[in-house]
């Protein structure tokens, strides 16, 4: 049998609360969809951070979450877009650019790309 759990969802773009049933088998963010909540999201495979959230309580199982180094799922982050829930959960979606740069912030010795320069200029 297959169990299903209550996702409550906090959208702190936009200040609201949802709450979804949610299947064990069912990625969160197709589910909280079909159930009509509006929620942010790009690639939908978990290779970018725009659905991401931190996990405030519960447990989340997101094996095909490419886009967080595993120091960030250790540390409370998920891709509702690949995450399954394995128990009642609460989460907060994130500043994408934040978690972005959380993820993939080392690798750029010069800091932040600016906009505008042209690709020859230092």
């Amino acid at each position: 049998m297959i169990r299903s759990y209550t996702v409550r969802i906090h959208n702190s773009q936009t200040e609201t609360y949802h709450t979804v049933q949610v299947p064990e088998d069912c990625y969160i963010l197709q589910t909280a969809e079909e159930q009509g909540v509006q929620l942010p999201f790009s690639c939908r495979n978990g290779a970018c951070t725009a659905c991401a959230v931190r996990v405030l309580s519960g447990e989340i199982h997101q094996p095909e979450a490419m886009g967080l180094s595993p120091k960030l799922k250790d540390s409370g982050y998920a891709l509702l877009c690949v995450s399954y829930p394995r128990s009642d959960l609460e989460v907060e979606t994130q500043n994408e650019d934040e978690v972005y740069e959380l993820q993939f912030g080392r690798y750029f010795g010069k800091g932040r790309v600016r906009a505008g320069l042209p690709l020859d200029e230092d």
